[in-house]
Parts: structure tokens; C-alpha cells; sequence
């Protein structure tokens, strides 16, 4: 059951996704930057921890997840250094993911054959 509820709520955010790159004229950068608001929102105002809890993955994987751990990451980081927390909760919180980003990113750069359009 835990891989339909992941299945169903990752698939809806891909689909509201889908939606705004085909009836929006919205850039496809823009709606990723539209997910990590939302979720950093979301998960500030407590409910997207709901749904991580509800469909784990299918709601940690996408960018709205990734907003709502920073956003995660600056309360708990508010609660224990204070306000300077503002600056270094959401790094602190994200740094495995955005060194993974880097480093894949890095790597993929490497394999590649770039071709000019």
C-alpha cells in the first residue's frame, strides 16, 4: 500500500506539473522554482509533513519536498542557534541532497558529449 499512496501523491504533483508547463506560460525553471515555494510554504505551515507522512517518498522525491525540508531545517535551526538560524538551518538540512546535485550534475558534465544547436 505504501508504494500506491507514494505512486498516487508523486504522480498528482508531476500532473499539477504537466498542467502548468502545457496551459501556463510558465518556463519549465519557473515551475521548479513555483514546487520549492510551495513546499517551503507547506511544509512552514505544517502540512506537507502530514503528507510526508501519508505518502513518503512520493512526497519527500519531488521539489515540493525539497522546499519542505528547508523549511524544516530553518525552524529547527531557528529553535537552536536563533535568528542567524534564518541563514544556516536550510543549508544544514539540505546539504547531502545539494552535494549529491553537484556531484551527479558533475559527473553527468563529464560523460557527456555536448552538441551546439
Amino acid at each position: 500500500m505504501e508504494y500506491i499512496k507514494a505512486f498516487l501523491v508523486g504522480g498528482a504533483i508531476c500532473v499539477v506539473g504537466q498542467i502548468l508547463i502545457d496551459k501556463t506560460k510558465l518556463t519549465p525553471a519557473r515551475i521548479l522554482v513555483l514546487f520549492v515555494c510551495a513546499g517551503c510554504l507547506l511544509g512552514a505551515v505544517g502540512l506537507y509533513p502530514r503528507l510526508i507522512d501519508f505518502a513518503g517518498a512520493g512526497a519527500t522525491v519531488p521539489l515540493t519536498g525539497f522546499g519542505a525540508n528547508l523549511a524544516k531545517g530553518v525552524m529547527e535551526e531557528i529553535d537552536a542557534a536563533g535568528a542567524v538560524g534564518i541563514w544556516t538551518g536550510g543549508l544544514k538540512s539540505a546539504a547531502g541532497g545539494l552535494t549529491a546535485a553537484i556531484l551527479f550534475g558533475f559527473g553527468a558534465a563529464l560523460l557527456a558529449e555536448p552538441k551546439e544547436k
